[in-house]
């Protein structure tokens, strides 16, 4: 995969770059596995905002995703490499021994042509799926289950990967890509590799048309606001706002904690993740 920067022929192409996207093989997505995306551009059925800062944007069909990974009876083939408007990695599309066809993500070195396959006896390849039981110390793993077969929640984003560092009975420990250290049952599938389209964050825009093709709106901050929109809204000419910075609700947006105390899952954080904007430990 690469990434092209533009000439600075015009005022939107300075700063601005793309993914040339090498690795996918098709444009085509598989029919069978399509389904509409209807948009809500942010409101409700009675019109009002729900959502701030939402709409427009290309339209998009969903990729009906394999996350769960639990047909162990057959192997399967990958036939290509496709992009997801949908997420930020990119997708495989599989055909196993019966003819069935179906999608999965694409961790990176996953080849067309190549054969996986799932359960407690596939081999710990890139793009096997087993439980975390059968899974060598020190791999790198994506698409993880919560609950067993609830399907995979975490690391789902492209160039995502965790680490299984230590296993004790039904207990397995993972580091999360955000450096958290979290317990999850043994029981619990995963996908061997680390995910595809490790530059995507590295795009630059460049300008404001290529967000709202994603559906994005214009974002005003709230000290440009009225009082009766934002807390931090009003005032004679420019000022700082007055206050810690928050959201229209009052919640606040810099470094506020957001997580229940006596949340059920707090006993399975070992370590929490860390902060990035102060590099210490949110506690």
């Amino acid at each position: 995969m690469g990434i092209k920067i533009y000439k600075r022929t015009t005022p939107g192409r300075r700063n601005s770059s793309v993914n040339i996207r090498e690795e996918l093989t098709t444009s085509k997505p598989e029919k069978s596995l399509l389904r509409p995306l209807k948009k809500t551009g942010g409101r409700n059925h009675s019109g009002k905002i729900t959502s701030r800062f939402r709409g427009g944007g290309h339209k998009r069909r969903y990729r009906l995703i394999d996350f769960k990974r639990f047909k162990d009876e057959c192997t399967a083939e990958v036939l290509t490499i496709e992009y997801d408007p949908n997420r930020t990695c990119n997708i495989a599309l599989v055909r196993y021994e019966d003819g069935e066809k179906r999608y999965i993500l694409a961790p990176q070195g996953l080849t067309v042509g190549q054969t996986i396959g799932s359960g407690e006896g596939a081999e710990p390849r890139v793009g096997n799926c087993l439980p975390l039981s059968k899974i060598p110390m020190g791999l790198n793993i994506h698409n993880i289950e919560m609950t067993p077969g609830r399907g995979g929640q975490m690391v789902r984003t492209a160039g995502g990967s965790a680490k299984l560092v230590a296993r004790e009975g039904t207990k397995a420990t993972l580091i999360l890509p955000s450096g958290e250290m979290r317990i999850v049952h043994s029981r619990c599938r995963a996908t061997i590799g680390q995910l595809g389209n490790q530059e995507h964050m590295s795009i630059r825009w460049g300008k404001a048309g290529r967000k709202r093709y994603l559906g994005r709106r214009p974002h005003v901050r709230g000290m440009c606001q009225n009082p009766v929109d934002h807390p931090m809204g009003g005032g004679e000419g420019r000022r700082a706002g007055g206050r810690h910075p928050c959201s229209p609700t009052g919640v606040l947006s810099k470094g506020g904690k957001t997580r229940k105390k006596h949340k059920g899952s707090n006993k399975l954080i070992v370590r929490r993740r860390r902060n990035k904007r102060q590099g210490q430990l949110v506690l």
